[in-house]
């Protein structure tokens, strides 16, 4: 892949099957009234995502912590770089409070990285955890974690918390860290999935095609995943968030998303989400059901 092609957003056109759904309805313009007057950072906002309408309507959002600024600077993802700031010690209560007051379903929290930190944010990750289900203990916690540097006690602190999901994302292919997330190290991010199995959660990771990876490549990542142990595999085409990002190199077929979902199945994933407009919070039927099979371990 040519590193200068983000600059200049070269890449392929987008195919019919690429279409974003705007958002609508009365439970999505309830979320965005919340969000907006609130103050709250969203990854449905932040990053772009193309499902915000969708899982807004099912009751589902995403909520950043630890500020809008991300310590790393990955070339594929729509946060902002910079520095966030000192980490805010009432953060955890705001986001409680926030949650019960939009009526969530089910929460996702997530986090810029904040290498800054001495402990990445996890002592904050850990108390919003906890808020959350003090505050709405019907809601369901699914955690989008960062690798907070390999640190492994940092990696207990939220561990500790016991969210209901325990999420990861590997992103891409070995091969292409150094282009696509060159402070990430693929091997540190497979020991945060491990952990987290180890510990008995369920746990779960997201794939990105289009960037020039194999389909051998993203088959030796499914079967990496579920080495760990992991439960729940979602994998989406990747979309260009601006002109500073790396381009797209291909658009992967349905077919091939639906082939993916098959394959991931027969590897033992109890839950495959594969189709273009997948993302790692995506709300699906098929993890919803799954999670309402699966008992507590704590």
């Amino acid at each position: 892949m040519n590193d200068d092609a983000g600059a200049t957003g070269a890449g392929v056109g987008k195919p019919d099957w690429i279409r974003v759904r705007i958002p609508c309805g009365v439970n999505s313009g309830r979320l965005r009234d919340l969000v907006e007057t609130q103050g709250l950072h969203t990854v449905c906002s932040e990053a772009l995502c193309p499902n915000l309408g969708e899982c807004w309507e099912h009751g589902r959002a995403t909520l950043m912590i630890l500020g809008d600024e991300c310590s790393r600077q990955c070339r594929f993802c729509g946060v902002r770089f910079g520095k966030s700031g000192k980490a805010d010690a009432e953060e955890p209560g705001r986001v409680a409070e926030a949650v019960r007051q939009m009526r969530l379903n089910d929460v996702v929290i997530t986090s810029v990285t904040r290498d800054d930190l001495p402990d990445g944010g996890a002592s904050i990750w850990a108390e919003t955890v906890r808020a959350i289900h003090e505050v709405c203990p019907e809601v369901l916690v699914e955690v989008l974690v960062p690798d907070f540097a390999g640190d492994e006690s940092a990696i207990g602190l939220v561990l500790d918390a016991a969210p209901e999901v325990w999420g990861h994302n590997l992103e891409t292919v070995p091969s292409l860290y150094s282009q696509v997330r060159a402070q990430a190290d693929y091997g540190r991010s497979l020991r945060a999935l491990s952990l987290a199995h180890e510990r008995g959660l369920v746990t779960k990771t997201s794939i990105m095609l289009g960037l020039g990876e194999e389909l051998e490549e993203v088959l030796t990542v499914m079967a990496d995943a579920r080495q760990t142990g992991c439960n729940i595999m979602y994998i989406g085409q990747y979309l260009q968030p601006g002109k500073d990002h790396l381009p797209v190199q291909r658009y992967w077929e349905p077919a091939e998303f639906d082939n993916l979902k098959e394959r991931g199945l027969a590897m033992g994933f109890d839950v495959v989400v594969s189709a273009p407009l997948v993302r790692s919070s995506y709300y699906s039927d098929e993890q919803a059901e799954f999670l309402l099979r699966t008992p507590d371990p704590f």
